[in-house]
């Protein structure tokens, strides 16, 4: 991970995390040394980032004055260009929409509802995802990120490295809604995807961060999350297919007349499913 320091009163950097552990190493920087990486919003002291606690020899302690850096150094170094990061960006967000849509099918079911009058009425398919963004709003407010980025490794900050207000996290997740997802409603949601796609090609970034002055940070994937991801979403689709299969197995079916093979597939092979409860 990239790193800025002062020292001497001179901002240095970006230098490599372990070049850091060295300097602290050979006693080159005290543990008040004022320090900054992507995702801080402000300059800390060394000893109060987590990436380096454990190099100090003695135990995290409160510091005797108030940490404060020199007035030159106020405010984070300048972000580098912002990047599209649109395959990473992609996953994370329908990870979030089916955990969402798995965790919300199976509370219908629950609480048994007419799991096939909603199927079928638009206004439900046109509302269903509005209780996520709010809890988005939230999320992207207090931690800077979502399950789905958290476990692709991304998070959402402003251009000067620091994290929505709520106002500003509303904004960006109304805008995902109406311009980057067309509320979920099929043939609309590929054509705001593929708006998305060339506005990123273009800006650097979607039009929602664009216009918002957000960016999409990313650090390096590890094999766990990766291995996390996939089985997680795997079990929020099922979730959703146990309670809606039984009611459009029938029109897939119907469907996959032109494809015997597929259709005798299905026959021998059909998805878990929840008996309804109405």
């Amino acid at each position: 991970m990239d790193i800025w320091i002062i020292q001497d009163g001179e901002k240095i950097g970006p230098i490599h995390d372990y070049e850091v552990r060295s300097k602290i190493e050979h006693g080159e920087l005290p543990a008040t040394t004022p320090a900054w990486h992507e995702g801080l919003p402000a300059w800390k002291p060394l000893v109060e980032i987590g990436l380096f606690e454990r190099e100090f020899d003695r135990p995290r302690e409160p510091l005797d004055t108030p940490f404060a850096p020199p007035a030159a150094a106020s405010t984070p170094p300048v972000l580098p260009p912002a990047r599209p990061l649109l395959v990473r960006r992609f996953f994370a967000r329908w990870f979030d929409l089916y955990l969402y849509a798995g965790l919300w099918w199976i509370a219908m079911w629950v609480l048994g509802a007419d799991v096939q009058g909603m199927l079928l009425n638009p206004w439900v398919i046109l509302f269903q995802y509005i209780p996520w963004f709010v809890l988005e709003t939230f999320l992207l407010h207090r931690f800077g990120s979502t399950p789905g980025k958290w476990l692709l490794g991304l998070s959402v900050i402003n251009d000067d490295a620091s994290l929505l207000t709520l106002k500003q996290a509303t904004r960006r997740s109304a805008r995902v809604l109406f311009i980057g997802l067309g509320f979920g409603w099929g043939v609309l949601t590929l054509l705001c995807q593929l708006m998305a796609y060339f506005s990123a090609m273009r800006f650097g970034r979607p039009l929602w961060d664009h216009s918002g002055g957000h960016r999409v940070l990313a650090v390096t994937l590890r094999p766990l999350r990766i291995v996390t991801y996939v089985f997680v979403l795997y079990g929020a689709i099922q979730l959703q297919m146990m309670v809606v299969a039984p009611y459009i197995l029938p029109f897939v079916m119907e469907a996959a007349k032109p494809f015997p093979a597929l259709r005798e597939q299905l026959e021998k092979n059909p998805p878990w499913q929840l008996p309804p409860r109405r």
